[in-house]
């Protein structure tokens, strides 16, 4: 999860421009996404990484990581559509109505690979409201954004994690590692 110094997850109108990504970001972003096994995205996150991803504007921009999106099964989980557009149709994408806490613990202990939530804030809170997010990721962007989302926006109750981890890149971003 990329969030601002000042809690944001994103900014106002879902702007993600003040995200800070640069060379030594994208090969962290590379390692990452080959340890993943399965995303699991919320609508709106689905669609945002839907409409780039699967491009030819992507495979060329950044191949690599187009490569590993486009293969790596996802799970997208939504109440308000019934099916996936076609049009915007993304490789290995399921969609669920509703989260299923067995499922999802089943899929878990199925492979030793991660399964990885990037963005979708209202499903990793509902993810954590089940007890099924063992270890947080958190990129501090060294910009204050001032309005927006907060990160965990609609938590409900007390969450306490422990530092397992900290790296600090050559453009300010700091990257914690939290376990539950």
């Amino acid at each position: 999860m990329m969030v601002s110094l000042d809690g944001y997850f994103e900014g106002e109108g879902h702007d993600l421009s003040w995200h800070n990504v640069d060379a030594e970001f994208n090969e962290y972003a590379i390692e990452q996404t080959k340890s993943v096994r399965t995303f699991l995205y919320g609508r709106r996150t689905y669609e945002l990484m839907a409409s780039y991803w699967p491009t030819e504007g992507s495979r060329t921009d950044d191949p690599i990581v187009a490569n590993l999106m486009n293969t790596i099964p996802k799970i997208v989980f939504s109440k308000t559509i019934k099916d996936l557009p076609k049009i915007e149709h993304w490789e290995n994408a399921a969609l669920k109505n509703e989260i299923n806490k067995s499922e999802i613990e089943k899929l878990k202990q199925e492979s030793e690979k991660d399964i990885a939530i990037y963005g979708s804030n209202q499903l990793c809170v509902e993810m954590m409201k089940l007890g099924l997010v063992d270890e947080f990721r958190i990129m501090v962007n060294p910009i204050a954004i001032g309005k927006g989302t907060r990160l965990f926006q609609g938590l409900t109750e007390k969450y306490n994690f422990k530092l397992q981890s900290s790296k600090q890149f050559k453009s300010g971003n700091v990257l914690l590692v939290y376990t539950k």
